[in-house]
């Protein structure tokens, strides 16, 4: 068994950016898909809406989301990345690391 006294913060934050830009970019699809299914329905004339039919300031914003959300979980990623391997470190450094069964 092995102990995990360190994580490199950079490394660690690193690693969740990649995580929180994936993230983003599928929410971000998602979220485009649905706008633009309501828009085509309003269009369509089976949902009703106080806007114009097609492109709308809500279509926009949905499709904006494509290049905001993964902007959004990137970030996020990092914050939450970099702080917790500080956390980790400033804990495992006073009461032990996590144990690991590492197999060569």
């Amino acid at each position: 068994m092995e102990v995990l006294n360190r994580i490199g913060v950079g490394s660690a934050a690193r690693l969740s950016v990649a995580g929180g830009v994936v993230l983003g970019l599928i929410a971000g699809i998602i979220y485009s898909f649905g706008g633009a299914i309501i828009d085509i329905l309003v269009s369509a004339g089976w949902v009703t809406s106080d806007e114009t039919p097609g492109l709308s300031s809500g279509t926009a914003l949905a499709f904006g989301a494509l290049l905001g959300m993964p902007v959004i979980g990137g970030v996020t990623g990092l914050v939450a990345g970099a702080l917790g391997a500080w956390l980790y470190n400033l804990v495992a450094s006073r009461v032990g690391g996590v144990k690991i069964n590492l197999q060569r």
